[in-house]
């Protein structure tokens, strides 16, 4: 298998780990098998069996629950007359030549008005370009892609209606698999800046889509929609990827951010080592995220001074703290306890929710820049799965501040609310 020969590649790139004992949690997440022994072999790594159960028996009849359910089929019934997507039906070609290479533009990148053409981009932090979502590029088919085959995906487990699974499966094989149509496994040309560069370092962000058809993956597990060799197929792939991302000029420079990117790199090849049947990956990763991601990001108050600097400070704090809260839980399926790490200085991932939690329902009164202090999905999130971690009551009250603002997010079908 093409995995197998990766593996000692991608380990002779990473830092070495130290083996340690794994949580005891219910249920457990056992490695590169993830949760399937505890749900009826669905291989997941994120999507905890016991929350989608609860959310599960309770969906049908529990009005808080009737908007988020109501959008996932919403989504879920119109991705059966639409798609599939590709890489290659983009109207610019990558400076590879290869259409089958991702291609996306930085989003906060924008034509020179003092220049002939605009060239080269300017930047202007945390005012989106729109021309990234246009269909010279490939994030927008990336992310309805994602978004697709997760709605597919929880519609199946949901209703147990098959076509879900079966338009789900045929969105996967499109782009990761069909010779004529599939994405090659790097991001070579992510976040492309017109007159600078073909490709950045940043580009690897874009890959968080991915993460959704990761989980999504091991809901579809009790389908034949995939046959098992499509899924080997499909771990190959992502062994494939998790090798460039250790071994690319443009991974490893990803790897070196300071700020939210790094987490982010730790967070997706963990996730995709694991899928990929690589889970000393994943252990190396998160044992390094400690003093490499938490130790130096974290500052003793809490707070993510490298995001603090950004004109979306507020959204960048909880955007990475919900990365690191990912790679947290990757850990636990690895034997690596980050919940509850902390520096001798008391940096900690628990101190940076904390730090955020000492805005709750006060966001407007945030001291740093941000430029729409009315989002609250992130608050919402960090604060829901805080609670979840370290069993705190505060921090579930604190979610509550947030819920009927965010009703219809897919996270309350996957994260039922904290109860002591």
């Amino acid at each position: 298998m093409i995995r197998s020969s990766l593996l000692s590649v991608v380990l002779a790139v990473v830092a070495t780990a130290t083996p340690v004992l794994a949580q005891t949690t219910a249920p457990v997440c056992e490695g590169s098998m993830g949760y399937a022994s505890a749900f009826d072999g669905r291989r997941t790594f994120l999507w905890r069996p016991d929350w989608l159960e609860t959310i599960k028996a309770r969906v049908a009849t529990d009005a808080t629950l009737q908007p988020a359910r109501a959008a996932m089929m919403v989504r879920a019934d119109a991705a059966l007359t639409r798609g599939p997507y590709t890489v290659v039906d983009k109207t610019q070609t990558p400076a590879s030549g290869d259409k089958h290479d991702y291609m996306s533009m930085g989003p906060y990148w924008w034509p020179d008005p003092s220049r002939p053409g605009g060239l080269p981009y300017v930047r202007r932090d945390g005012q989106f370009n729109p021309e990234r979502d246009t269909n010279a590029f490939d994030l927008t088919d990336l992310e309805a892609m994602s978004q697709d085959v997760q709605a597919l995906s929880l519609a199946y487990y949901f209703t147990g209606d098959k076509r879900y699974a079966t338009q789900a499966a045929s969105f996967i094989k499109v782009w990761f698999l069909a010779p004529e149509t599939r994405m090659n496994p790097n991001f070579n040309h992510g976040q492309a800046v017109p007159g600078r560069v073909s490709g950045r370092a940043e580009g690897v962000i874009d890959a968080t889509r991915l993460v959704k058809v990761v989980e999504s993956l091991g809901l579809l597990d009790t389908s034949s929609a995939l046959t098992d060799e499509e899924r080997a197929s499909l771990r190959d792939w992502f062994a494939e990827l998790v090798q460039w991302m250790a071994t690319s000029e443009i991974g490893r420079a990803e790897k070196a951010a300071t700020n939210n990117h790094g987490v982010y790199y730790d967070m997706l090849i963990s996730e995709f080592a694991l899928y990929a049947g690589m889970d000393e990956v994943a252990q190396t990763v998160a044992e390094r995220f400690k003093e490499g991601r938490i130790a130096s990001q974290v500052a003793p108050d809490g707070s993510l001074p490298q995001e603090l600097t950004r004109t979306r400070s507020l959204h960048y704090s909880t955007w990475t703290l919900t990365a690191a809260f990912d790679l947290a839980q990757i850990g636990q399926c690895v034997g690596v306890d980050l919940w509850n790490w902390q520096s001798a200085d008391g940096r900690s991932l628990r101190a940076a929710t904390q730090f955020m939690a000492g805005y709750a329902g006060r966001e407007a009164e945030w001291p740093y820049p941000e430029l729409d202090k009315t989002e609250t999905m992130g608050l919402y999130e960090v604060f829901q799965r805080g609670a979840w971690a370290w069993g705190d009551a505060a921090l579930s009250a604190d979610a509550a501040l947030y819920r009927e603002r965010n009703t219809d997010l897919d996270l309350n079908l996957r994260l039922p609310p904290y109860a002591p």
